[in-house]
């Protein structure tokens, strides 16, 4: 079985610049693996409100985690900066799939990489409900084709 090829900084569209906490270190003295999915919703969240003008206060939809997935290559240490390397597999009505790269400052392989799924909803009845245009806009922007 031939494994997928990882893919590296330049393959992300939209990157975000995250600095390690030291409150991210564990007992081994890396940051702990939890802590990729905070970056994973980090980058996600940013390039939504800066780029799709989501207001995650105020709009009547909201997106909704209901999958994700990590895969880690090497470890991170505090003081790390790391870039978050954004993408977007596939676009429906209401989902969208995201892939995100983690990547120590100045490399270009990640450190780790994953995926995230949104699904968007309404905020008072949590149905799903329409990727609103502005968003949908975004998001084609960072859509890999194949």
């Amino acid at each position: 079985m031939t494994e997928t090829p990882v893919p590296q900084a330049a393959d992300f569209p939209y990157h975000l610049t995250i600095p390690t906490r030291w409150r991210d270190v564990d007992m081994y003295a890396h940051v702990n693996n939890v802590v990729f999915y905070a970056y994973f919703d980090t980058v996600i969240g940013h390039y939504l409100m800066t780029e799709g003008g989501l207001d995650y206060t105020t709009d009547n939809v909201v997106g909704f985690a209901v999958e994700s997935q990590c895969r880690f290559f090497r470890p991170l240490r505090f003081p790390d900066i790391i870039s978050a390397g954004l993408r977007v597999a596939h676009i429906g009505n209401s989902s969208v799939s995201y892939e995100v790269g983690i990547f120590k400052q100045g490399d270009i392989g990640p450190v780790a990489f994953g995926y995230f799924v949104h699904v968007f909803v309404d905020r008072q009845t949590s149905k799903s409900t329409p990727i609103p245009p502005a968003i949908r806009a975004a998001l084609q922007k960072l859509l890999i084709s194949g």
